[in-house]
């Protein structure tokens, strides 16, 4: 499971941050992920609350809002919306398609006290 993983990493963002800008409680941690990221969200929520005892972030709510898959057709020359990845190209049908969006996971925000 990758996405304990992906918690430690965000619980080491999120107490880089208060090291920094100088807080010390954080209420709500706000994430985007892709469509595409093979990020599977229950499973960080899980991951979530458990790396987060004995945190700045220990209670925080986690608000996942998810990004849209988009991808380049090379036979179209144009973005389209991709569902999964190596799908075809929804307009033409070519296989010729590089994910352009919805790839990503970041911290996008955290609500602080």
């Amino acid at each position: 499971m990758h996405e304990m993983s992906l918690a430690e990493g965000i619980r080491q963002i999120v107490e880089d941050a208060g090291c920094s800008q100088g807080f010390h409680k954080v209420k709500t941690v706000v994430l985007e992920i892709g469509q595409l990221s093979s990020v599977e969200p229950d499973s960080l929520r899980f991951c979530f609350d458990v790396v987060m005892q004995d945190s700045i972030a220990a209670g925080a709510a986690l608000q996942i809002d998810s990004v849209p898959g988009s991808g380049w057709c090379m036979q179209c020359a144009e973005t389209v919306p991709v569902a999964a990845l190596y799908d075809p190209c929804p307009k033409c049908g070519s296989y010729q398609v590089q994910a352009t969006g919805g790839t990503e996971m970041r911290v996008k925000e955290l609500e602080i006290e």
